[in-house]
């Protein structure tokens, strides 16, 4: 393991065409690549987004896919690992979708495949957002390894479940990625300030790659791709366009961080039975 990660985000303003998307996704990833970048984050739902009747259009199953197989050309093609964002995948004999990211290792395979947890359902800045109506949670986190960092991975509304993120450092997790769709309502006052505690709390590193601009006409997403270290500093971040930003990682400073402040190591789980009743 290598003590140095470069990681590179990928900022989209990805909408219903999934071809256009696609075509899009790969300058960026291109992009990235060009910048040294070992791991490329997308932001969530990059190949298409839009309601139920585009998310079923656009919806694919993983092994055949066209999404899957872009994300492996690109990654074999440029020699990085990939973490896919999420597209819609279509899984046989269910009903619903579900919001999927998928890893492809810098041979092109698929090296890890987690589904979104936390549902958004809500109803914020005027809109109703319902994602259970087109899709299934899923039911595992999970931690992938990218260049000999473990990868806890998590899916937008993740971010405001702290006990999600605990869990992947308890795993091992180094880094956490966070491919987004924020509202603009919410992205305003809590993009950065969860961004920075779940990293603070954790003691990870957090990437977090995001669609920017009016992705569904009226519901504007807040951008602003960034990402932050162990100690909650933002290392770098997106303006408010189609963009890759890029921040090099120090598993040094990690270590230090856990080591100087030991907040992990001073947890006290024999107390916490009250966290998660049955």
């Amino acid at each position: 393991m290598s003590d140095r990660l470069r990681v590179a985000c990928v900022q989209m303003s990805s909408r219903a065409d999934k071809a256009a998307n696609i075509e899009r996704a790969e300058q960026l990833v291109a992009r990235a690549a060009a910048t040294g970048a070992d791991v490329v984050v997308l932001p969530e739902k990059w190949n298409a987004i839009g309601g139920i009747d585009t998310l079923h259009e656009a919806a694919e199953p993983l092994e055949g896919g066209e999404s899957v197989r872009a994300l492996a050309d690109w990654a074999g093609r440029h020699s990085v690992t990939i973490v896919g964002g999420s597209i819609t995948e279509r899984r046989e004999g269910r009903e619903k979708l579900s919001n999927t990211c998928v890893v492809l290792d810098p041979d092109g395979r698929l090296a890890a495949v987690y589904r979104k947890i936390h549902l958004f359902d809500v109803e914020v800045g005027g809109k109703v957002y319902r994602e259970s109506e087109a899709e299934e949670a899923g039911d595992e986190a999970v931690v992938a390894q990218a260049e000999g960092w473990p990868v806890g991975l998590t899916v937008c509304y993740d971010l405001r479940f702290p006990e999600l993120f605990r869990v992947l450092a308890l795993e091992g997790a180094e880094l956490v990625t966070v491919p987004s769709n924020f509202t603009l309502a919410t992205g305003r006052d809590h993009w950065h300030v969860l961004l920075r505690a779940r990293a603070i709390e954790n003691q990870v590193f957090v990437a977090a790659a995001a669609q920017v601009g009016e992705v569904r006409p009226g519901r504007p997403s807040y951008g602003r791709s960034l990402v932050a270290d162990p100690w909650g500093i933002v290392l770098c971040e997106a303006p408010d366009e189609e963009t890759v930003v890029t921040a090099e990682l120090d598993g040094a400073r990690l270590r230090r961080i856990r080591r100087d402040l030991p907040s992990l190591a001073s947890r006290r789980p024999e107390t916490y039975g009250r966290l998660a009743p049955r």
